[in-house]
């Protein structure tokens, strides 16, 4: 059964959404949720960047982001699926209720409901690339691939203990 998610408030899925509020650490910094990252990235290394990353909420910072007055960083529609990948995969290695949630949608597909957005979603008439619903799919399997099974500790895990 496909699982679909938009809003960061829908219950089980809304955390996938970028503008849930699980902050990330990202290139020594601390980003209030997954837009404000990915967002300001669009301006790294400029003050539009830091502005984005102080918008309260992740609609602003979804705003700011948004704003073709501002000059975008000009290799942005080479890197942005890259800068999407790295922050959501964060995300879930950060946060270990969403890993958990993500790993149970076991072989799914998951698919970003959003209307309006053709590219990160399925837009409004299904016909949308859903990059964000490939790239969570893709950030399941990693984690699948990294998560000890029940009874099975990683092998770092063992290191650390043999250390202590």
């Amino acid at each position: 059964m496909t699982i679909y998610f938009y809003t960061p408030h829908e219950e089980p899925y809304g955390c996938f959404s970028n503008f849930s509020r699980h902050g990330i650490e990202m290139d020594g910094s601390w980003w209030p949720t997954v837009e404000h990252y990915f967002q300001a990235q669009k301006f790294a290394g400029t003050p539009h960047a830091e502005q984005v990353q102080r918008a309260l909420t992740p609609k602003q910072a979804a705003e700011i982001g948004r704003n073709r007055k501002l000059p975008l960083r000009s290799d942005w529609e080479q890197i942005k699926d890259e800068v999407m990948f790295k922050a959501v995969l964060r995300k879930f290695e950060m946060h270990h209720e969403l890993r958990t949630l993500l790993l149970s949608t076991e072989e799914e597909e998951i698919v970003e409901s959003a209307p309006g957005d053709y590219y990160w979603g399925c837009g409004a008439d299904g016909s949308g690339q859903n990059k964000l619903g490939k790239l969570l799919m893709q950030v399941r399997g990693l984690l699948r691939q990294s998560t000890p099974q029940e009874g099975k500790p990683e092998q770092h895990d063992q290191k650390k203990r043999r250390r202590k």
